[in-house]
């Protein structure tokens, strides 16, 4: 099969279009042709070496075939797997997606939403993951309460202001100039220009800040909290040192600073792809996709991710 293979370190010019061998089917696996998938922050990060070398033994990105999000359809099934059967429609994550094939257990699938295509159902799972575990389970946001978004108009952005709208509060988007339009169309109750206006000094108070630029001070952020109010650390700055100091500074003013700061990494579940299914079946949730990329050109999709100029998400369509 076809497969992009991360060949070294550096840009994004080091992953290669090869030719590997097909992914063998474990008991509980499931083997997914792959017709779309998504990009997400990680396949940036780990062109790096030594994140690359943590995400291996973390066993968070086994292999050198890039991608985690997936939709596609049920090749063959392991003897124990109970869900699906060849034929199925799904969607979901594996180590490896961007590839013609792909091999994950079960429970990291779920039938793919009806009125989706599959380039949109393989942008939801790693954002969509991001958005819903950081507002329900970290923040434990309520109807009523205020959410304020910084970096809401790119692809975890975008899932974001649309979930915290799906469970009842009224969410203020913090973007660039360009994506405004975006965010009201997708339901944000207010809009902050970062380039002409300083969020943080607004005067207004937050019951949650949910924090995707990552590139603000902690004293800056707390000026817009309210009491009790949290912070859910959802983007990564970039540079593998400046991460690990920003996760560290976080566990410090969360135990000694008196505020709740909640940093995360997205899980997938299936339970989880199910509520996700039935948001995009009822409506309250629509993947955005800024530009879609054949299988080829994962190179040149990659370099534009790491621009940071991405509306939504950026998709690679398989076959």
């Amino acid at each position: 099969m076809k497969a992009i293979v991360q060949d070294g370190y550096g840009s994004p010019y080091v992953l290669k279009l090869r030719d590997i061998a097909m992914p063998v089917v474990g008991d509980d696996g499931v083997l997914v042709r792959i017709r779309a998938a998504s990009l997400n922050a990680a396949d940036w990060h780990l062109m790096g070496r030594l994140p690359h070398l943590i995400g291996m033994l973390l066993r968070s990105s086994p292999g050198s075939v890039r991608g985690f999000d997936v939709a596609g359809t049920v090749e063959t099934v392991g003897r124990k797997v109970t869900r699906f059967r060849p034929g199925d429609e799904v969607f979901g994550t594996g180590f490896g997606t961007c590839a013609e094939y792909v091999t994950t257990p079960e429970d990291r699938l779920a039938p793919k939403p009806r009125n989706l295509t599959f380039e949109q159902a393989a942008a939801i799972a790693v954002a969509g993951f991001t958005a819903l575990q950081g507002l329900r389970d970290k923040a434990h946001v309520q109807p009523g309460q205020r959410v304020l978004i910084y970096g809401a108009g790119g692809g975890v952005g975008t899932f974001t202001v649309q979930i915290a709208e799906a469970l009842g509060a009224h969410v203020t988007a913090v973007t660039s100039t360009r994506n405004l339009d975006l965010v009201r169309a997708i339901g944000a109750d207010e809009v902050v220009d970062y380039t002409k206006e300083d969020f943080t000094r607004r005067g207004q108070r937050y019951d949650v800040l949910f924090d995707i630029g990552a590139n603000r001070s902690f004293a800056d952020c707390r000026h817009v909290l309210a009491t009790n109010g949290t912070i859910v650390l959802a983007g990564a700055p970039k540079g593998l040192w400046a991460i690990l100091a920003r996760l560290l500074k976080a566990q410090l003013l969360s135990r000694f600073g008196g505020r709740r700061i909640a940093s995360f990494l997205a899980r997938g579940r299936h339970d989880d792809l199910i509520v996700l299914k039935e948001l995009v079946e009822s409506g309250k949730l629509s993947p955005v996709i800024d530009r879609q990329y054949p299988l080829s050109e994962v190179p040149d999709a990659v370099r534009y991710m790491g621009t940071g100029d991405a509306r939504g998400k950026i998709v690679i369509s398989v076959t």
